[in-house]
């Protein structure tokens, strides 16, 4: 009986799967430690999406930067280049007229309706006191280079009386002004008899100008260079723990081994007392 029921137990396989005390080689031990999944170091670590949010809002401010350097340098800097090229000097006005014939413009009266219109051409002119040349005054360089020939363009529209008292009130003020001296600004370097009242842009419009659209630019160029150097030192982090990881699984092995041998040579001594 005991034969036959050896030979039964040694044919048949045992449903347990048999555990080896030890892995069969360095690379399996190493897979095992970091659960099956050995990470690849020279590979860039996935950015998470508050880091991808944050890189395309430094590209938007960034582009959004350059688009206002190209609108305000085309509106704004353009213009001042031109009115710096102006000094101050002193006018008086000697004579103001309007011109019997107005002038074209156009206005727009909705989504799709657009209408023709008149308006008045007023005429100021001025003696400089520092050459006693007689110049024509406009208002800004806006006006010099919308229509030359008048001191100022008003807003176009139907109604032809409010557009009239609109340059009779300038020419009663400058009327009263008749030979009363106030500042102006002439171009030197131009041979038109042309001067204007006021600058529309000082240096304190440029400043914002160019103050504004560089802190954007800036910003965010500081903002992607912070996500970009947060993920680098991810990946340098991410490699050390990796060398340290290595070198401890290494490590671990070579330990329990010692133990287990430590382990057996105390069982062996007590059994060999126990006999």
């Amino acid at each position: 009986m005991f034969p036959l029921l050896y030979e039964l137990t040694a044919v048949s396989p045992s449903p347990f799967p048999q555990r080896t005390a030890f892995p069969a080689s360095g690379k399996k031990r190493e897979t095992d430690y970091s659960d099956g999944d050995p990470l690849d170091v020279h590979k860039r670590l996935p950015s998470s999406a508050g880091e991808d949010r944050a890189v395309m809002l430094g590209f938007a401010m960034m582009g959004f930067s350059v688009l206002m350097f190209f609108l305000l340098g085309t509106t704004i800097l353009k213009p001042f280049m031109l009115s710096i090229q102006r000094e101050e000097s002193t006018c008086a006005a000697i004579h103001t007229d309007i011109m019997d014939d107005w002038l074209d413009c156009a206005f727009t009266c909705g989504v799709h309706c657009r209408g023709q219109g008149k308006y008045p051409c007023l005429r100021v002119f001025v003696n400089l006191s520092h050459s006693g040349q007689k110049a024509l005054l406009h208002y800004n360089e806006e006006a010099v280079q919308i229509n030359p020939k008048c001191f100022y363009t008003p807003k176009c529209h139907q109604d032809r009386n409010d557009l009239l008292n609109s340059a009779l009130d300038i020419k009663e003020f400058f009327d009263h002004k008749n030979g009363t001296p106030f500042s102006c600004f002439y171009s030197p370097a131009s041979q038109s008899e042309d001067v204007i009242l006021i600058k529309k842009y000082d240096q304190m419009a440029i400043f914002h100008c160019l103050f504004w659209p560089s802190l954007t630019l800036l910003g965010g160029a500081l903002i992607v260079g912070m996500v970009r150097l947060t993920q680098h030192l991810s990946l340098l982090c991410e490699k050390y723990s990796t060398v340290v990881r290595d070198e401890v699984g290494g490590k671990v092995p070579y330990i329990k081994q010692h133990q287990f041998k430590l382990c057996s040579m105390r069982r062996s001594k007590g059994r060999a007392e126990k006999s």
